[in-house]
């Protein structure tokens, strides 16, 4: 079957001369969730940026093929309109706006008749945004300004979402309602791709992850295959670690078998 979303060899730099992404490459599947993990610096976000077309006259090298089309170099409202909608870490709100305006942001372009549904649809995952409809963006918590970013995004009615760094700075409670959203988002057929620190989490609801460190993808495989992976475990779940001292530090840098 072919991917939704297909990345052959790119290479993005940055100030035409730092490699950012380093020959990546990697398959997105419709209607599942992906995900990457992997350390600040790995150019996480960048791939993120890339596939969205928000980097200028990038990627350097390789494609970027989404149903089949060709879409690298393409401008983000290009991209966009062909159904990639992308979340950024800073969730990209309009903060002087209010809840109902930023919504209404998310689906000014449309004029189906599904806008109803989708908005009970998004009450539904996030009630405290119906609640708040007249208030400012910007007067809202953290975990309720990503709450407002992802409906918003929802309304878009997206063929592959993007997220980046989702749970950065929830509370646990809070990350762990974002993420059963998500969870449902997903299981209403659309495709999820997932930037994630958090690889517990990331990994509890994805269906397939990459391990991205450099600019470079060092491991993928389904989620039960990275979660029983060993270096991953220590690495990225916390788990095992027989090397770890009686305070809790580690006596020597675990090295990697990738």
């Amino acid at each position: 079957m072919t991917p939704l979303l297909k990345i052959s060899n790119i290479e993005t730099l940055y100030y035409d001369r730092i490699y950012a992404l380093h020959g990546l490459s990697l398959e997105v599947k419709e209607k599942e969730v992906f995900t990457v993990l992997g350390p600040n610096g790995a150019g996480k976000t960048t791939l993120l940026k890339t596939i969205a077309g928000l980097l200028k006259d990038q990627p350097n090298k390789g494609t970027i093929e989404f149903m089949g089309k060709r879409i690298h170099r393409l401008p983000p409202e290009k991209v966009s309109r062909l159904g990639i909608v992308y979340v950024p870490e800073d969730r990209g709100l309009f903060r002087e706006l209010t809840v109902k305006e930023n919504l209404d942001m998310g689906c000014w372009r449309r004029k189906d008749k599904g806008l109803k549904s989708d908005f009970e649809f998004i009450y539904t995952l996030f009630p405290i945004l119906k609640e708040r409809t007249g208030q400012q963006a910007e007067t809202l918590s953290g975990g309720q300004q990503q709450m407002l970013a992802i409906a918003r995004a929802i309304l878009c009615r997206p063929k592959l979402l993007m997220l980046d760094e989702p749970s950065l700075g929830l509370a646990p409670m809070v990350a762990d309602h974002v993420y059963d959203a998500l969870s449902q988002i997903s299981k209403a057929g659309t495709t999820i791709l997932l930037v994630e620190q958090n690889a517990r989490m990331a990994l509890n609801i994805a269906n397939y992850g990459f391990i991205m460190e450099s600019g470079r993808i060092v491991l993928e495989g389904t989620s039960m295959e990275l979660k029983e992976n060993d270096d991953v475990k220590e690495l990225y779940l916390g788990i095992g670690g027989e090397t770890a001292s009686p305070k809790g530090w580690r006596l020597y840098k675990k090295r990697r078998t990738w």
